[in-house]
């Protein structure tokens, strides 16, 4: 790789982490819920999510998932699945009092499985981690380019959990969470129909 190919490949990977999505919407919710151990435990899961695309599309692997339409409309229904009963859930949440506080364990498992449900993360770790890369070059650069793919959307959302912190105190506030959980539910719901939609 060259210098400008890594200077490019580090913005690229930023901007992408910085734009809204399944991600951010996830992190909101699991903060509102759980507090600053939840959410932690969200980008854990999400970032495992992520390795597990990067290194799948690195080994060559989700090649064969955006082959298969069987394959990936599968993995697209499950995705439209999870997003809308997560977003569901945050809806139907009877006030303060039913949020709760979400355990660690919860946090990771939702992060984990809202990209291990994402065909468009898939998708997109194919077409973009090889655009860095010379076609000669070895595989083991594609799995480097995987680990740092991670590494900056972890940088991104432990910045992100940063600035939640900051208000936590607003955030555990009944009303404020009430509103915080019904926006991050409309947020997932409408992801999960744009996944829908979009096919």
């Amino acid at each position: 790789m060259t210098g400008s190919s890594i200077v490019a490949f580090l913005v690229a990977s930023f901007t992408l982490a910085m734009v809204p999505g399944v991600g951010t919407a996830m992190l909101l919710r699991q903060s509102v819920r759980g507090g600053r151990k939840a959410a932690v435990a969200t980008v854990v899961g999400m970032e495992v999510g992520v390795a597990v695309w990067a290194l799948a599309a690195a080994l060559g692997l989700s090649v064969l998932l955006v082959a298969s339409e069987i394959a990936y409309q599968g993995l697209r229904i499950a995705g439209v699945v999870v997003l809308i009963g997560f977003g569901i859930k945050a809806l139907l949440a009877r006030g303060a009092g039913e949020l709760g506080e979400a355990p660690g364990g919860s946090g990771f498992r939702s992060g984990l499985v809202v990209n291990l449900a994402n065909p468009k993360l898939a998708v997109f770790a194919v077409s973009f981690l090889p655009q860095f890369v010379e076609p000669d070059a070895g595989r083991w650069v594609l799995v480097l380019l995987a680990a740092a793919w991670v590494v900056i959307d972890t940088i991104w959302y432990l910045l992100v959990l940063a600035l939640l912190t900051r208000v936590m105190d607003a955030l555990k506030r009944p009303r404020v969470r009430t509103v915080l959980e019904r926006i991050s539910g409309v947020a997932l719901v409408g992801l999960g129909i744009k996944l829908a939609v979009e096919g």
